[in-house]
C-alpha cells in the first residue's frame, strides 16, 4: 500500500457552543487513516492547553504525534466560525500560530524523503515562509503529490498557487477556487468545463477535482470527466466535507481507480460527513462502510 502523509495545519474550530479539531490537512489524514490503518501526519501545536488536548487527541483515536512539534512561542492554531442561513462556515482564521512554523528537522526530513508516496498539502499553512519552505522542500521529486487549494481569507500570493499547481499531480479545489486560478494564473476566458481542462494540460496535471457544492462534483482525467450529485437529506454542517471528498479522491487516484468510482465514493462518503456536527464522526462505525468499498 502507498504510504501517504498530510502536512500542513491542525487547529481548534470555534463555534459559539463548542470548539472542535479541525484543519483540512488533519481532517483529511484522520479519514485515511481510519480507512486504511496507515498515514502521517506533519503539524505544530502550542504548549498550552489547546495543544495539550490536540496530543490528548490523537493518542485517544491511535492516531501517531511523532511528527507533531511543539512550539514555545506561537499559540495553537484557532479559526472562529460563523454558519450562514445554508449553515455554510464563514472562517476568522488567526494567524501567527503554531502550524506556521513547522521545521524542517531530521524526522520530517526522512519521512518525507523515505517514507512517503504521496504528499497532501493545502496553502493555508504556507502563509509563512518556515512552514511553506518546509513543504516546497519535496515538490518536484519522486513523490506524487495532493493539493487541495484550500484558499482561506488573504492568506494566499499568485506565486504560491502557481507553485502548488505546477507541484501537484493531483489538484482539488472548488468553483470559486477555479475562477481565482483562471483569473490569476491562466487570464483566459472562464469555462466551467473547459477551464479544468486548460488547467490540467498546461500544468501536467493527472487528475483534477472541481467541487460544486450541492451540484456535486467533477474529475478531470486526460479527456476523460465524470460527473457526480449525490441527493443528501438532512444536512446539519457542511464543515469538513471537502477533506473527506479529499480522502477518498486520493485513495482513488494512488490505487488507479476508474474516476467514476472514485467520484460516487467521495461525494457518497462527503455526503454522510454534512449530516453530523463537525468535520470528523464520533461513531467511527460510519467508516466500516467505505472500508469495505474501498477494497472491493
Amino acid at each position: 500500500m502507498q504510504k501517504i502523509t498530510s502536512i500542513g495545519e491542525i487547529l481548534f474550530d470555534i463555534y459559539p457552543d463548542r470548539k472542535t479539531i479541525g484543519g483540512a490537512p488533519f481532517n483529511f489524514i484522520y479519514h485515511v487513516i481510519k480507512l486504511t490503518g496507515e498515514g502521517n501526519f506533519v503539524s505544530r501545536v502550542g504548549n498550552d492547553e489547546n495543544g495539550k488536548n490536540i496530543i490528548e487527541f490523537l493518542k485517544n483515536n491511535n492516531i501517531s504525534a511523532e511528527f507533531i512539534q511543539t512550539d514555545l512561542l506561537h499559540p495553537t492554531g484557532e479559526s472562529i466560525a460563523t454558519l450562514d442561513e445554508m449553515k455554510i462556515p464563514d472562517w476568522e482564521i488567526k494567524a501567527g500560530t503554531a502550524y506556521d512554523f513547522v521545521e524542517l528537522n531530521n524526522e520530517v526530513e526522512s519521512l518525507l524523503s523515505n517514507k512517503t508516496d504521496c504528499l497532501y498539502f493545502g496553502t493555508l499553512a504556507q502563509r509563512n515562509v518556515t512552514t511553506r519552505q518546509t513543504i516546497q522542500r519535496f515538490f518536484n521529486g519522486n513523490t506524487k503529490c495532493f493539493c487541495d487549494l484550500n484558499i482561506r481569507q488573504n492568506f494566499y500570493t499568485e506565486d504560491l498557487i502557481k507553485q502548488c499547481i505546477t507541484a501537484c499531480n493531483v489538484l482539488k479545489l472548488n468553483e470559486d477556487e477555479l475562477r481565482l486560478v483562471n483569473n490569476l494564473i491562466l487570464k483566459k476566458n472562464f469555462d466551467t468545463y473547459e477551464t479544468p481542462r486548460a488547467l490540467s494540460e498546461e500544468y501536467s496535471i493527472e487528475q483534477l477535482c472541481v467541487t460544486c457544492g450541492d451540484e456535486g462534483a467533477v474529475i478531470y482525467k486526460g479527456d476523460i470527466t465524470n460527473h457526480c450529485r449525490v441527493k443528501i437529506k438532512n444536512v446539519i454542517d457542511t464543515v469538513g466535507a471537502g477533506d473527506a471528498y479529499a480522502a477518498i479522491f486520493c485513495l482513488g487516484y494512488l490505487r488507479e481507480w476508474d474516476i467514476e468510482k472514485t467520484n460516487r465514493l467521495a461525494s457518497e462518503f462527503a455526503g454522510e460527513i454534512v449530516k453530523i456536527n463537525g468535520a470528523l464522526p464520533s461513531d467511527t462505525s460510519l467508516y466500516e462502510r467505505y472500508i469495505e468499498l474501498i477494497n472491493e
